[in-house]
């Protein structure tokens, strides 16, 4: 028996150190999960009792928290032991919903608290905080209908950030990476975009290593005209701490060129700077960021910094008094049309965790934040609220009840959205939508398969229809699969799946895209307009260079005939026609040389890795880069 129990209490050690040690790591998951056991082990030990909770508040379980705040609450001998016990207990009970409870508690905080100290000026803002949110909980706003966002964006890891530009929605995740056509495999967090069909979005798919890079990846954004994107690039620091800094990157010709961090201006050396929003003030471009830097109010403050047309940054600018406090501000969003900054807070009067906020900027600054209410914000974490370019939708992260979750519920941020009220249309010619679609449609790619059209010649010109080689291609998926598939290691259905990928996503998807923007083609040339599509053929370098180069000019005449055969020709007359009508003129824009993919093969006999590799098939392409609606013909 004294052996058993000699046994037990150093299991009880073991288990209560590795909960120790991943604590200080920030890991609150895995922590829990350890002192949970050592609980079972001695239900007694208040020590452990309180690192459980603590634990588990740090971990969004905080019903579990409160249960053994309490235990340790109840045993009056702790009070001197653990005196933050009784201000946790009640932020626990207002992450719950209980504000009578928590009301109670904090003042009692207040009350026994011998000295200034942070948590006693929070306990100050919390007895404010939590009349509020009794206020908002019985005035929602129920003109607002919050919709989360399927599977097709949503996974039960975090989803975060959300940016939508037109019809994608760009986001963050830390979920792992399975397109490996465009990224290798990591648990990095990244940027994917998802594409809006109607009122459906299309399954999320990885950028690519332009845009995520080997470190952590999160916050991409592009300003106004489109010519510059920014993103935040983290390196960790612990399990749930991350030192970033902000890049930035210019638009060439439909193509994202390398990101470059951004001068100390904005990144202060030692600090972390993330979270870029780009806003545009009376005509002058400037960048919001949250950052920890020296000079701020408490820990993450809200900044910005001017962007001068030279493409250098000003000093960076705090936000002020008003929107920044003693406690954490980040996650900035500016509104230009309404003038007003959004921003998440967990020190400004809320429902718990950080909740979203808007200030009005004025003539004397920034006002008195607002609370965006319910159902906007929970008792949980809701944070990068953002209204895409057009005005119509907003979107927020939020890890409240409901949000999909793989260990633990709350662990993990969805994406959320509800739609804004739109104001009268005034009316609109309908050529002025039909330009705008077309000009956001580019840049298209279209793909071949391999030394098509017209295998073995040195013909720059062919007869073959785009769509007749898109029909051709898409009839060889399945042999794809069976080359592509060969071999019996563990990575088969991988290959076989990046086959898939390459069709449904690549293939397939620029056949469509074409098919779209030839209609708009057709609508605008009888409205008389005078259009430039900018073309660029590319070529593999694994075969001579002039071969490859008259290849590319085929794949190119081959858009050529597929836009002049187009409806029995309806676009003919118009292709490089006079200037009496309606007109369209084919730019090219030259041949471009392709690096060669990794795990490309150059071998001619193999055809698994030369010809069925997707990543091969990707470099065998033409892309229309551009668009432009010149001028109304007389």
């Amino acid at each position: 028996m004294l052996l058993c129990h000699i046994s037990v209490a150093q299991k009880f050690k073991d288990v209560v150190a590795n909960g120790d040690l991943t604590f200080a790591d920030n890991n609150f998951f895995a922590a829990s999960q350890y002192y949970q056991q050592a609980i079972l082990l001695d239900s007694f030990d208040v020590d452990v009792q309180y690192k459980y909770a603590e634990a588990s508040r740090l971990n969004y379980d905080y019903e579990v928290a409160n249960y053994w705040y309490q235990k340790v609450y109840k045993n009056q001998s702790n009070e001197n032991k653990y005196p933050e016990c009784v201000f946790w207990l009640a932020s626990t009970y207002k992450s719950i919903g209980r504000y009578k409870e928590a009301k109670q508690l904090f003042a009692k905080y207040i009350q026994l608290s011998k000295k200034e100290s942070f948590y006693l000026l929070k306990a100050k803002q919390e007895l404010l905080a939590c009349e509020e949110a009794k206020w908002l909980i019985d005035n929602p706003n129920t003109n607002r209908e919050i919709i989360q966002l399927d599977s097709s964006v949503n996974s039960v890891v975090s989803e975060y950030s959300p940016f939508k530009v037109d019809s994608v929605l760009y986001f963050s995740s830390i979920r792992k990476v399975l397109d490996t056509l465009v990224l290798d495999s990591t648990d990095n967090s990244n940027i994917y975009e998802a594409l809006k069909r109607g009122d459906s979005w299309l399954d999320a798919i990885v950028m690519d290593s332009t845009i995520n890079d080997s470190i952590h990846n999160a916050n991409f954004v592009i300003n106004q005209d489109k010519s510059r994107a920014y993103i935040s690039r983290c390196k960790q620091v612990n399990a749930s701490e991350y030192s970033c800094a902000i890049y930035s990157s210019s638009n060439m010709d439909g193509v994202w060129t390398p990101f470059v961090k951004l001068p100390e201006q904005v990144n202060a050396i030692g600090y972390t700077t993330t979270q870029p929003a780009v806003a545009m003030i009376d005509g002058q471009q400037y960048l919001y960021f949250s950052s920890n830097r020296e000079g701020g109010y408490g820990k993450m403050d809200i900044w910005y910094s001017s962007i001068n047309e030279d493409g250098t940054f000003g000093a960076a600018i705090n936000a002020g008094e008003k929107v920044n406090s003693i406690g954490n501000e980040i996650t900035p969003f500016y509104c230009g049309h309404c003038q007003k900054l959004f921003f998440s807070s967990t020190w400004h009067a809320g429902l718990g965790g950080f909740d979203v906020f808007e200030s009005q900027l004025d003539s004397a600054g920034y006002t008195d934040p607002i609370n965006l209410g319910v159902p906007i914000n929970s008792a949980y974490n809701d944070i990068y609220f953002n209204i895409s370019n057009d005005n119509n939708e907003a979107f927020f992260s939020s890890n409240r009840t409901g949000s999909f979750f793989e260990n633990s519920e709350r662990c993990c941020n969805d994406i959320y959205m509800f739609t804004l009220p739109k104001p009268p249309p005034p009316p609109i010619d309908s050529t002025i939508i039909w330009m705008a679609t077309l000009k956001q449609l580019p840049p298209i790619e279209l793909y071949f398969h391999n030394d098509e059209p017209d295998k073995k010649t040195m013909a720059t010109l062919t007869n073959i229809n785009y769509e007749q080689s898109y029909i051709d291609y898409a009839a060889l998926k399945g042999k794809y699969k069976q080359e592509f598939g060969k071999g019996k290691d563990e990575d088969t259905l991988l290959r076989m799946n990046s086959i898939d990928t390459l069709f449904n996503q690549y293939v397939d998807l620029g056949m469509k895209q074409l098919e779209e923007f030839t209609k708009l083609l057709v609508l605008l040339v009888k409205e008389n307009k005078q259009i430039e599509v900018t073309i660029k053929g590319y070529c593999s370098p694994l075969a001579s260079t002039r071969y490859n180069q008259n290849l590319a000019q085929r794949r190119v005449e081959s858009l050529r005939n597929y836009l002049n055969q187009y409806n029995n020709g309806v676009l003919q007359p118009f292709i490089n026609g006079n200037d009496s009508i309606g007109c369209i003129n084919i730019i090219e824009e030259g041949i471009g040389e392709l690096e060669v993919a990794q795990g490309v093969s150059d071998d001619y006999y193999d055809v698994k890795n030369s010809i069925y590799n997707p990543r091969a098939a990707l470099e065998r392409k033409i892309r229309i880069l551009a668009v432009d609606v010149i001028e109304e013909k007389k």
